[in-house]
């Protein structure tokens, strides 16, 4: 039997989050100490500006710890060559693609560069890997098309190949469904769900769909006013952390349907 310690993909310690601002440390959150086990959905909840996309930022390595530590497979991330960091962690981000005229294919085949470095160096692996990511994503009818004839929500599905033909055993995405309809939402969080169970992969996203998450999600690391809890979400209503997220009269948590629901009186 494993020990539940070899599981673990991603831990931090004394984890302290932000950003520098006239040489001045402005901290966003502090003492995160969090560990994520392997092949999980596992969703970043929280308000406007208390630290989702810092912390995914954070733990992907793409701006510095102000203090404490993030290990993924028990190495501290800064100690990895950026090479091999990039076959361990993929991220999705909200920014805008540069202009180009590159197809849905060629987009993806990006994701391959921790391999091959050009595009135009693609080997039988390589192409096997891109076309199983397409296929993951029901995106084959849209192969051959340049990636900016998309819309937002099938953009959103090329993206997530480009991460799994990148194959890296954790995938990143911050505020994925940001620009999506609901059915579109739900469509690309039911992806990821279904990614996890089919790949074992750990995927790691920042939302503001609260009620999906707790429908959806393996595990909820919920960013709050004083702190930061952790866990499944059957846990989380259980111990009311849901309770006082917002501090508002306009919604309310109703346990008994395990949602947050308007408040109409």
């Amino acid at each position: 039997m494993s020990n539940k310690a070899d599981n673990i993909i991603l831990k931090t310690e004394k984890l302290s989050i932000g950003y520098q601002q006239k040489k001045q440390n402005i901290v966003v959150a502090s003492a995160i100490n969090l560990s994520l086990e392997k092949g999980k959905l596992i969703t970043v909840l929280g308000k406007n500006g208390i630290g989702k996309s810092t912390f995914l930022r954070t733990i992907a390595n793409v701006q510095k710890p102000l203090s404490g530590a993030v290990f993924i497979k028990k190495q501290q991330i800064q100690n990895y060559e950026n090479i091999e960091f990039a076959k361990l962690v993929s991220m999705v981000l909200t920014e805008r693609l540069p202009e180009s005229q590159l197809t849905v294919f060629e987009l993806i085949a990006t994701g391959r560069q921790p391999y091959t470095n050009w595009i135009d160096s693609l080997t039988k692996e390589d192409i096997e890997k891109i076309n199983w990511a397409i296929d993951q994503t029901g995106i084959q009818h849209l192969k051959h098309k340049r990636f900016y004839e998309l819309s937002d929500g099938q953009l959103q599905h090329v993206l997530i190949a480009r991460a799994l033909a990148q194959d890296t055993p954790i995938i990143i995405l911050d505020e994925p469904t940001a620009h999506l309809d609901l059915h579109n939402t739900i469509k690309i969080i039911q992806l990821l769900k279904d990614l996890v169970h089919k790949t074992g992969k750990t995927i790691i996203m920042s939302s503001h769909q609260v009620n999906l998450s707790i429908q959806l999600a393996d595990e909820i690391i919920l960013f709050k006013d004083k702190n930061i809890v952790k866990g499944k979400p059957s846990k989380l209503i259980e111990e009311g952390a849901f309770d006082d997220l917002f501090s508002s009269k306009i919604i309310y948590f109703n346990k008994e349907v395990q949602q947050f629901i308007v408040n109409t009186k």
